[in-house]
């Protein structure tokens, strides 16, 4: 603790100026994500469908969607990050509703990747 008492010495203007780089490498790996899948998708299966190129895919597709839905999942929560720390910073939320708010939709996503399994 510092000597007025604050356990935490957070400033709007630091919140607002770092607010956007959430929403910027969301936007980032959002495009990242979008190249992965065209990319994979224009290279179609070089593997071929002889037994060994079967045997390939059953063990590859699966961690290509994980891949994919791993990325989603950060790519939310980023942005669920950029949006929590605004309404912070614009005052429209408490610490708590934002921290709650910041980590839901990162739960929800894995919960969700739980429940396929």
């Amino acid at each position: 603790m510092g000597e007025s008492g604050e356990i935490l010495d957070i400033k709007i203007a630091d919140i607002k100026a770092t607010a956007p780089r959430f929403h910027h490498q969301s936007v980032a790996l959002a495009h990242a994500l979008t190249k992965l899948k065209h990319g994979l998708a224009a290279a179609g299966k070089p593997w071929g469908d002889d037994e060994q190129g079967e045997k390939f895919h059953k063990a590859y597709g699966p961690h290509v969607k994980q891949i994919e839905q791993a990325t989603k999942i950060l790519v939310e929560g980023l942005a669920s990050i950029h949006e929590a720390m605004v309404d912070m910073a614009d005052g429209h939320v408490d610490n708590e509703e934002l921290i709650r708010s910041m980590f839901s939709r990162i739960r929800t996503g894995h919960e969700a990747k739980d429940d396929q399994r």
